[in-house]
């Protein structure tokens, strides 16, 4: 069903429309008297207002959002049968949504959080959310422990206030985080704008091509601006003068013509290497090195039209990684595993059953087919249809082709660890990581660091958050063990 223009000229009405008399003065028993409950105008306007915002996100609440396009500048299709990649110069719409992690609606932009990159391609086979962040990694490998984890970034039951203590007692209890703790309190903790950093897909997807060869990959959108960060310092007083400072920047570039880009690139490792490759290519809190899968060009993206509401298009967009197209599918990564169903249950408690529907969440380049009817938000859509499968009313039909290929799998059930590889560690990447920083960025890492540390109560856990970072690097943990010691007296 097509979306109707909307008419701004002629006489107020009711949502119903009806035209409206008075908008000024509530109806009332005599001049004076108590307002009337037949003054529908009222009871409308006052039930609308109440219900104009929606739950906001658990996690990644603020955010900003717009379209654009993304170009495919080489050849991939020796490993996918993705249509939207299929030729040198296609071009797809997208809508891409940024946003910090932890803090909710109302908070400010420039904080030290890890940022959300959630990217929606309107391909002409459907929609491919492809939902990642800016930094590689993250801080846990399992989704099991999700809800664990942001319970420690945000509001205590308690104390109403974020508490050091939760925070560092579980990143010390959890060695894995040291990786992904390093980045965050690292340069790259607090970039200067949303334009000014790059995304990751993060999580290992698998790529299928025409052949049924399958191989995995790792998405890499690289800054044309160039990578621009905020210190710490900078960062307080922003967030105290501008809390919209990467809103705004967004959408003023986006109006000024200056349109912001990523160069998109991909590592692809062929199936068979997975099983013996050095580390577990499958471990959200690992990188595959350059030198193992160098980055390879496939297309650039460009954002270039602001949404015109924010609340329609930025607040009731929804991502999930379990939408896929034909020719790219999940990898056994237990974090994405768990994010298949997280997401999609999400949006449908916060927005509604039929969040599909909505302009901004809809297939832009096909129609989608269901037989899903009814429901909060339901427009109708379907008419007269049948709404089941299969069906000799001319209904839609299974295409009797996977959009993905088949992943092997032996032994029994059971609540397993995931497989350890030769090179499985929670602190050589970690350490890696710092041993490739200057000596001013290291300086910078344990300045942040140690003062978040030194807010720890107990001496426990600060001594048990600095030993994973000794772990991962001897000088690490000694300066960092210096400077929390200075600051706690």
């Amino acid at each position: 069903m097509a979306q109707e223009a909307y008419v701004t000229q002629g006489p107020l009405t009711t949502e119903a429309g009806a035209p409206v008399a008075d908008n000024q003065n509530s109806e009332t028993a005599g001049a004076g008297g108590p307002v009337l409950v037949q003054d529908q105008l009222l009871l409308e306007k006052l039930a609308h207002f109440n219900r104009e915002r929606i739950p906001e996100r658990v996690v990644h609440a603020r955010g900003a959002g717009a379209y654009g396009t993304f170009t495919v500048t080489a050849d991939v299709t020796p490993y996918t049968r993705a249509a939207f990649l299929s030729g040198i110069g296609k071009q797809t719409e997208t809508f891409l949504r940024f946003s910090t992690v932890a803090g909710n609606l109302g908070a400010a932009d420039a904080v030290r959080d890890p940022r959300g990159f959630a990217l929606k391609f309107y391909t002409e086979e459907g929609n491919y959310d492809l939902v990642g962040n800016n930094t590689p990694v993250f801080f846990i490998k399992d989704a099991i422990k999700f809800p664990d984890f942001i319970h420690t970034q945000k509001r205590d039951p308690y104390t109403g206030s974020t508490e050091a203590d939760n925070v560092w007692d579980f990143w010390s209890l959890s060695p894995e985080s040291t990786h992904q703790v390093t980045w965050l309190f690292g340069d790259r903790g607090i970039p200067a704008s949303y334009r000014h950093m790059d995304g990751f897909g993060s999580h290992t997807y698998q790529w299928q091509n025409e052949a049924g060869e399958v191989f995995w990959v790792k998405y890499h959108f690289k800054t044309d601006q160039g990578i621009r960060n905020l210190t710490q310092a900078e960062a307080d007083r922003l967030a105290g003068a501008d809390p919209d400072s990467h809103q705004r920047d967004l959408r003023e570039s986006i109006e000024r013509g200056e349109f912001p880009s990523w160069t998109v690139q991909v590592q692809i490792m062929p199936a068979a290497d997975a099983a013996t490759y050095r580390f577990n290519p499958f471990d959200l809190t690992k990188v595959w090195p350059h030198a193992d899968y160098p980055p390879i060009e496939i297309g650039k993206l460009e954002l270039n039209r602001n949404p015109e509401n924010i609340f329609a298009e930025v607040e009731q967009s929804i991502f999930s990684p379990a939408h896929f197209v034909p020719g790219i599918g999940p990898s056994p990564d237990k974090m994405l595993q768990g994010r298949l169903f997280a997401y999609g249950d999400a949006h449908r408690y916060r927005v509604g059953i039929n969040a599909d529907h909505l302009p901004v969440n809809r297939p832009h380049a096909t129609v989608a087919r269901t037989n899903s009817r009814d429901g909060f938000l339901y427009d109708g859509r379907h008419r007269g249809a049948k709404n089941y499968e299969p069906n000799s009313f001319g209904g839609p039909f299974q295409t009797d082709r996977p959009l993905w290929s088949a992943t092997a799998v032996h032994g029994v059930t059971g609540n397993h660890p995931a497989p350890v590889h030769a090179e499985d560690d929670d602190f050589v990447q970690a350490g890696n990581l710092y041993r490739l920083m200057s000596e001013d960025e290291k300086e910078r890492l344990i300045a942040n660091l140690a003062g978040f540390i030194a807010k720890v109560s107990r001496d426990d856990i600060a001594e048990r958050a600095i030993d994973n970072f000794r772990r991962a690097d001897e000088d690490y943990g000694k300066r960092l063990e210096a400077a929390v010691q200075a600051l706690r007296g």
